[in-house]
């Protein structure tokens, strides 16, 4: 209601003011025509209308009655705008109250989607996180699996150097093992060779030291050093000395000695100086007859 006057006072005041001014108006001129001394009747003809106690009565009857109704009006019109404020708060309230509630629903729906998005968001940072430990888990355990694999790849490459150096090893050793057997048996063969060489040579060597070969040499030698003897004159008759000599292959002397002699010291020295003269020495015919170091008697006499 108080909102219906606030918004019409100005209409309502300005009515009733009108109606009040009005209502003065007929007051004071039915008051004056009460009170007004009467004036002298004139002579002249007046066009006059006179106006009834009960018509002026019927007249404020009316003008009261107008503004009673006009207030009845006004307060109709009051009490209908604040019947219409009344509604329009209660719907204005309703609608606050809908809004409200309307804002409270939408606030629990944006609660409600904020709640949702946080947990999926959690969600999401938990499926990122389990995908992150799975796939940190899937590279370690991949990189373990690669570095077992490096390991077990060494480890065969190792296991497969160290037997093929046992195999490199055992092939060496069979190979000189092999030679040591090949050259064993070669060497048995040599020494057997030698052996078969050396009891052929030596019984070569016997049948020739024994037999008229090396009779034979050694006269040659003995001939060949008695020709190139001169005779001192101290020499007797009947010399017979045993001379020591030691020669080279190619019969060059180097070592002359008579060790045993029944001459005298000239004499001596004549047959060391004629072994000298003689170098080089005859070789013999078999070279089994040559000797490095011989004797022989030296008696030019017989």
């Amino acid at each position: 209601m108080a909102g219906f006057f606030r918004e019409h006072s100005l209409p309502i005041v300005f009515s009733v003011l009108l109606h009040g001014l009005l209502a003065a108006a007929i007051i004071f001129a039915a008051y004056f025509s009460f009170h007004r001394p009467p004036t002298p009747i004139q002579p002249i003809p007046i066009d006059a209308q006179v106006v009834d106690s009960q018509v002026l009565k019927q007249a404020q009857q009316a003008i009261a009655e107008r503004s009673a109704q006009a207030a009845a009006q006004a307060k109709a019109a009051a009490d209908a705008k604040a019947a219409a404020e009344a509604k329009a708060a209660a719907d204005a309230d309703a609608q606050r109250q809908a809004d409200a509630k309307k804002a409270d629903e939408a606030a629990q729906a944006d609660k409600a989607a904020a709640d949702k998005a946080a947990a999926d968001k959690v969600a999401a940072e938990k499926a990122a996180a389990d995908k992150a430990a799975a796939a940190e888990s899937k590279r370690q355990a991949d990189a373990k699996a690669a570095m077992e694999a490096q390991k077990a790849l060494e480890a065969k490459r190792a296991e497969d150097a160290r037997q093929a150096q046992e195999a490199k090893r055992a092939e060496e050793q069979k190979r000189q093992d092999d030679a040591k057997r090949a050259a064993d048996a070669k060497a048995k063969a040599d020494r057997e060779s030698e052996l078969k060489r050396q009891l052929a040579s030596e019984e070569h060597d016997n049948a020739v030291q024994s037999g008229p070969l090396r009779d034979q040499y050694m006269a040659r030698l003995q001939a060949r050093i008695q020709n190139a003897w001169i005779r001192p004159p101290s020499a007797r008759v009947g010399l017979d000395c045993l001379v020591q000599v030691t020669q080279v292959p190619g019969g060059e002397v180097t070592s002359a000695q008579v060790t045993q002699c029944n001459g005298d010291a000239v004499t001596r020295q004549s047959i060391e100086n004629a072994v000298y003269r003689a170098s080089p020495l005859p070789m013999p015919d078999d070279p089994a007859l040559f000797s490095r170091t011989f004797a022989f008697h030296f008696h030019p006499d017989q």
